[in-house]
Order: C-alpha cells, then sequence, then structure tokens
C-alpha cells in the first residue's frame, strides 16, 4: 500500500501497525504537507459489526477530545480502492515511540520516572474522567503509551493513544456490554464487561509493574488474584504499597479515581503499615484463606504441651476440694448452711476457669470472619459455638491495633509480662488476638496477621 493514495488526500508512507482487520498506517497529508496516522477497518473474512461499532466510537470519542496528550482528530470516510474496502480514521501523527518498544530496546526505568510517567498518564485519565459522560479507556497498556526523547530530568512527554476500546459510562449502562481490554492489564470486573473508572487506574498500575520488572504482569505469579511483583523489585515502601492499591483486584478497595490516586502517589509520606513480616512464619499452625469479599482466620488449639499437665492436676484437686467443701455445706441444718454453700460459688468460677482454659487449649478453635457484610470473632468447643463480642458490620471497623509485648506494673511496683496483642475495632467492639490465643505462639505469627488484614481491610496498622 505504500504511495497508494487514500481518500484522494493521504499518501501511504509506511504501515506502522497490523492486526486482524486493522492497520494503523502512516502518511503524508498532501493538502498540509503534514504526517498523519491513517487507521484502516476493511471488509475482509474476519469482519465483524462490533469492530465497525467500535471504530465509529473511536472516531466519535476522538472528535469530542481536546487534550495535548492525545492524538488530534483529523478526517473520517469510507475506503473503496482495489486493494481495500472499509473505513479510515485519520488523527494527528505522535513523534515518539511506545513504552512497549523502549523497554524491548533495553531502556530502564528509575523509579522517579515511573512516577512521572504515572502522574502524565493520571493527568490525561482526570480529563478523560472529567468529561460529561466519563470516557474510559478500557484498553491501557504499554504499547499505548507513547514517550517523547528525555528533556534535561523530565522522562519525557507522554501521550495516550489508541482509543479504540473507548466506552462512555452512559453507553455502559445501556446496550450490550463488549469484554474488550489485553489480559494481564484488564482488572477482574472488566472480563465480565463491566468497566468503570477505577478500571483503567489498575490498566494503568499493571502498565507500571511492566514498566518497572520488564515482564508482562500476566508473566508474574499472581496470589488471590494479586499480581505478585515485589518479589522482583526493590522500590520504596510507599511506590509498593500505591502499585498494590492500584492493582487490588476487588474494585471497592481501589482507588475511586484518578485524582485520590494522584494525591497519594504525590505525598512523601504515602501512609503505608509500618514493616511487618509478610510471611507466614515456618511452623506455624494458623491458617488464612482469602478472597475478593472474604477473609477467615482459623486457629487451631495449642495441643497438649507439659506445663497443661500441672493445671490439669491442680485444676482436679482445687475442684474436688470445692466439691467436698460444698457438700459439707449443704450438710448442715438448714438455713445456716446457705452462707456456706455461697461462699464457695467464687472458688467454682476459679475452678471452672481453669478447666476450661485447659479444654480450650485441648480442643478449642478460634475464628475471625470478615466478609462485606460483618466481621466476627467465633470460638469453637466441643460442637459449641459461641461469639466473643458478637458480630458487627464491617463499615463499622475504624482501626487496627498491633500492640507489641510490654511491661506492667502493679501498685507495689512489680512488672508482669504483658502477650503481643492485635485488636479490630469496630466502632466500641473490640476483636482481639494474642500471643497464647490458641496455636499463635509468636509474635511473627501475629505480625503476619496484622499485615494480612491490614492490606484487606485497607486499613493503616496503628502501633
Amino acid at each position: 500500500m505504500v504511495s497508494e493514495i487514500l481518500g484522494d488526500r493521504y499518501e501511504v508512507q509506511q504501515l506502522l501497525g497490523k492486526k486482524s482487520g486493522r492497520r494503523s498506517l502512516l502518511a503524508k497529508d498532501q493538502v498540509t504537507g503534514e504526517l498523519v496516522v491513517v487507521k484502516l477497518l476493511s471488509f475482509n473474512s474476519d469482519f465483524e459489526w462490533d469492530d465497525l461499532k467500535l471504530f465509529e466510537r473511536e472516531a466519535e470519542t476522538l472528535k469530542s477530545l481536546s487534550h495535548p496528550a492525545i492524538p488530534r482528530y483529523l478526517d473520517y470516510f469510507e475506503v473503496n480502492s482495489p486493494t481495500i474496502k472499509g473505513f479510515a480514521l485519520v488523527q494527528s501523527y505522535i513523534p515518539a515511540q511506545t513504552l512497549e518498544q523502549y523497554l524491548q530496546t533495553g531502556r530502564t526505568f528509575t523509579e522517579v520516572e515511573v512516577k512521572q510517567v504515572a502522574t502524565a498518564v493520571l493527568e490525561i485519565l482526570i480529563y478523560l474522567h472529567g468529561l460529561h459522560p466519563p470516557v474510559i479507556h478500557r484498553d491501557l497498556k504499554p504499547s499505548n503509551i507513547l514517550l517523547g526523547e528525555r528533556s534535561g530530568n523530565s522522562v519525557g512527554q507522554v501521550y495516550l493513544v489508541d482509543f479504540g476500546s473507548v466506552q462512555t459510562v452512559l453507553a455502559a449502562e445501556g446496550g450490550t456490554r463488549t469484554v474488550v481490554g489485553t489480559y494481564g492489564y484488564m482488572p477482574p470486573e472488566q472480563f465480565g464487561g463491566r468497566t468503570v473508572q477505577a478500571s483503567d487506574l489498575y490498566s494503568l498500575g499493571a502498565t507500571l509493574i511492566y514498566l518497572i520488572t520488564g515482564n508482562h504482569p500476566a508473566d508474574l505469579p499472581q496470589k488471590d488474584f494479586r499480581i505478585q511483583f515485589e518479589p522482583v523489585t526493590h522500590l520504596s515502601p510507599s511506590l509498593t504499597r500505591w502499585l498494590q492499591w492500584m492493582t487490588e483486584p476487588n474494585l471497592e478497595r481501589r482507588p475511586s479515581s484518578a485524582e485520590e490516586a494522584l494525591k497519594a502517589l504525590n505525598e512523601s509520606d504515602l501512609k503505608i503499615p509500618d514493616a511487618l513480616n509478610i510471611v507466614k512464619p515456618a511452623g506455624s499452625k494458623v491458617k488464612l484463606t482469602e478472597n475478593w469479599d472474604h477473609l477467615e482466620i482459623f486457629i487451631p488449639p495449642v495441643g497438649f504441651k507439659p506445663s497443661m499437665l500441672f493445671t490439669g492436676v491442680f485444676a482436679i484437686a482445687w475442684n474436688s476440694f470445692i466439691l467436698f467443701w460444698t457438700i459439707g455445706a449443704l450438710w448442715a441444718p438448714f438455713p445456716a448452711n446457705l452462707p456456706f454453700a455461697l461462699f464457695s460459688l467464687p472458688f467454682w468460677g476459679v475452678g471452672f476457669f481453669m478447666i476450661s482454659t485447659l479444654l480450650i487449649g485441648l480442643f478449642g478453635n478460634i475464628r475471625l470472619s470478615l466478609n462485606d457484610q460483618e466481621i466476627a470473632l467465633k470460638y469453637e468447643l466441643l460442637g459449641f459455638k459461641f461469639h466473643r463480642p458478637r458480630p458487627s458490620p464491617k463499615d463499622s471497623i475504624n482501626k487496627l491495633v498491633y500492640i507489641p509485648r510490654h511491661f506492667t506494673k502493679d501498685s507495689e511496683g512489680d512488672k508482669t509480662p504483658v502477650p503481643a496483642q492485635l485488636e479490630i475495632w469496630a466502632g466500641v467492639q473490640k476483636y482481639a488476638l494474642s500471643v497464647n490465643s490458641g496455636a499463635i505462639q509468636s509474635e511473627a505469627e501475629l505480625e503476619w496477621l496484622a499485615h494480612e488484614l491490614s492490606d484487606w481491610l485497607r486499613i493503616e496498622i496503628t502501633r
């Protein structure tokens, strides 16, 4: 097609890209003398009407956009030549390479440059999402972001191109939903045909991960649908947490807008949890399961320990003595026996507490459950189940507190050790786990749980 004249005006210079039914051509406008990009949609054997719908939507969208980092709409016409039949969209040519091309040539990006790219794309998204109706790109990826040459301390001018998958919010709310996008850069909700503004933010986060690691997100390990990029990067904790936030598979826990994401990125001390152990300690019996809308921590009993033998013998001796005391008191004449019988009640309480502690240690499970509706802490013992405290709405969770092991002093100045504790506050209700709660036997385990809860709840840990 080189040298062919399209639309009696545009002389084809070279082929820029090609995929099923579509071509991108570099052409020269014979009227203005400027270089332009001509995108062709041809009626070939692979043609589908959805392709034409998306192509026309791209043309209409570009016609309504006016931003220096987005190609300008120039022309749209029907092509009916001996070599091709279809439609052509003409837009301004941007002399820059894609991020994909830069990485393939071996260019690497520093953390500062990654933040500059993120800032530039977010500013473009703020413009697109701020339109009426908002425009969602739906296919944000390294090959759709152009980057000009470095200039001083600047990474280069950033451009966003290829609006062939674009969708307005009004179009999404009415009519058939079409699944478009690129695997690895699409958020989970987009696979179901649902796309919102935060979907573009996920795609941007995935693109930046590719920029940092040199690996497509689809080629990186995943855990619970989260991209596990941390082991192959050396980023600051703040940028790591920001990227985790951007690529959160649960839509509700992702930034809700490009403005929110940009504000967080620009904060020099982006709020993140304190550095905690993020790996389950070896040998831990605690089981944690989670997905997008549910997290459960199952703490099995600690099992038999030699110290329990002494506790058991002492509890048997204690309760046996109280039993004989109570029987003796009840045999005394009525009503003189009542004070002696009542006097034994507190001692029975201590005895039952020792027995229950022993049974919980041997057979008791603890289960902390969170879902989209509520938080619940349940104790299970020999088929009996009870909550302590009662369940609370998940929306009322307002604080996650980690208290390391410390000492308290009594009135006489004697020190008493207090084990490490993790508290989840939901309004006035406190849901607490501590070292020696069931199979939790170390601070490392509690710190791991604190990190997992912080990550799932998106709440900063207070120490």
